[in-house]
């Protein structure tokens, strides 16, 4: 699967939820619900920081790393 199919699954898998979603990469905080802001952002073979925060975090935390994990994407959720 292309990284481009990532993006959008993320992007989508993203906007099913209320809650604000953000990736940090180095210094660097993207909405993932933003497929222009991954484009620029998400390069295999990094590692992330997933910041999960609103309503429903619980399930969006749970959803996007089996996103992540599917495209084989490190990413590490962060519990605040």
């Amino acid at each position: 699967m292309s990284n481009n199919a990532a993006i959008v699954e993320i992007s989508q898998a993203a906007s099913q939820f209320r809650s604000s979603i953000v990736l940090q990469a180095d210094n660097k905080y993207i909405d993932v619900k933003s497929i222009l802001g991954l484009f620029t952002t998400l390069v295999g073979g990094h590692a992330y920081e997933l910041h999960v925060h609103g309503p429903d975090a619980e399930e969006a935390k749970a959803a996007m790393a089996e996103v992540f994990a599917k495209h084989s994407l490190n990413v590490t959720v962060v519990s605040e």
